[in-house]
């Protein structure tokens, strides 16, 4: 039986290769779980009664395009967010997850060849990893571009040679940044639209932790090329209810950009797409329609980062993120600090090499371990307490 070859090289997924190290291990006290981005926040009250209102529709067939009011709630959290003018039913697709939306939205406006060459995809490195993927999927070369200290924990791509940037197709940018919760600001996304239209590529902006921050809201890429008169077709923003409403397992987030670059992901929806269920969709109507949930949610955000600066204070090198639900702590040796957390405190944390690639014998992260503040405060305040002892006093 013969198997395809572009995906035999990919490394294990980071939660399998994680689950390798610690789990042959016991740990040494009451397990505090710091790995997965998985908010543990209570989700709005009134989703039970949305979807019990909607029963029915779980007896029907979902539209691919999602249904009318959804993308309007989508398009007015647009207007109301960035203040940005969007068509809702020709500039916006509600997705089943994001994941599907960034995967697919490379099958479907990567070219097959660029310049007659081999396209580029490049990504952040670190990075979420369904980028890579996408790539492969399409047969371009994914251009892992360092994310680190020296670059502001955002990738440069403007120092990549020019023969690769005349060969980028796409550019995957997530801001505010997993791991690392750096964000873009204002002067980076201008800097990267003129490099997208001197080298003819598009932008695909992962912004799905855009609501959790500490004291300004990030500006978001499609606000920038509005406000720039950018191409509309340069940019997608992906966005999702996961973080934002702490709705993880609804899978609902949405792609918004040109409306040629959207009728392409509905065409190809059409065929290779799941669409949300319809009361599912009527929850995410409701979310997007809402902010009084999102503001409570941001509040114990805020509450955290308040207690990660105070429990690392003088850690050499803590820096608490400007946005997101990561701490990008610095060790000696990322696996070595993740295995000893376990095995003397219970406390699960992620190497942060494992969302990265090694490029020229680096691979970023591997001095670092990603902690999710996910937990409740109380539960998180004793992890980084133990977390402190054991790697830092």
């Amino acid at each position: 039986m013969v198997f395809p070859e572009r995906f035999s090289n990919l490394p294990d997924y980071a939660f399998p290769r994680l689950r390798k190290l610690l789990d042959v291990h016991q740990p040494g006290d009451e397990p505090i779980l710091m790995t997965i981005g998985e908010p543990r926040h209570g989700f709005p009250e009134w989703v039970g009664d949305v979807i019990a209102d909607s029963l029915e529709g779980f007896g029907r067939y979902p539209p691919n395009d999602g249904t009318p009011a959804l993308q309007s709630a989508i398009a007015r959290w647009i207007a109301r967010r960035y203040g940005v003018s969007v068509a809702a039913d020709r500039q916006i697709l509600p997705l089943n997850g994001t994941r599907e939306g960034l995967f697919n939205a490379c099958l479907a406006l990567c070219p097959e060849t660029k310049g007659g060459k081999q396209p580029v995809v490049a990504m952040p490195n670190p990075f979420y990893q369904v980028y890579a993927v996408a790539a492969l999927a399409v047969g371009a070369e994914p251009v892992y571009v360092p994310a680190t200290d020296e670059t502001g924990n955002l990738p440069d791509f403007a120092g990549l040679p020019t023969d690769v940037l005349d060969r980028m197709a796409v550019a995957y940018i997530c801001s505010p940044a997993n791991p690392q919760g750096a964000v873009a600001d204002r002067a980076y996304w201008t800097d990267l639209l003129v490099l997208a239209e001197k080298h003819d590529f598009r932008i695909f902006a992962d912004e799905c932790y855009s609501e959790i921050y500490r004291d300004t809201p990030p500006v978001g890429a499609l606000q920038v090329a509005g406000d720039t008169g950018a191409d509309p077709e340069r940019v997608v923003i992906f966005h999702s209810l996961s973080k934002r409403s702490n709705m993880p397992g609804l899978r609902s987030g949405f792609a918004a950009g040109g409306e040629e670059s959207i009728a392409r992901l509905k065409q190809l929806r059409n065929y290779a797409g799941a669409p949300l269920p319809l009361p599912l969709q009527a929850v995410a109507e409701r979310a997007w329609s809402d902010e009084a949930h999102v503001e409570v949610n941001r509040a114990l955000y805020q509450e955290k980062y308040a207690i990660a600066d105070e429990v690392l204070e003088g850690v050499p090198g803590y820096r608490g993120p400007a946005a997101g639900f990561f701490l990008w702590l610095p060790v000696d040796d990322a696996e070595a600090a993740t295995l000893r957390l376990w095995r003397e405190t219970g406390v699960r944390v992620l190497p942060g090499h494992y969302l990265a690639r090694e490029v020229e014998g680096i691979t970023p992260g591997a001095d670092r371990i990603r902690v999710a503040m996910v937990a409740e405060k109380e539960e998180m305040r004793r992890g980084l307490i133990r977390l402190r002892k054991t790697l830092y006093d």
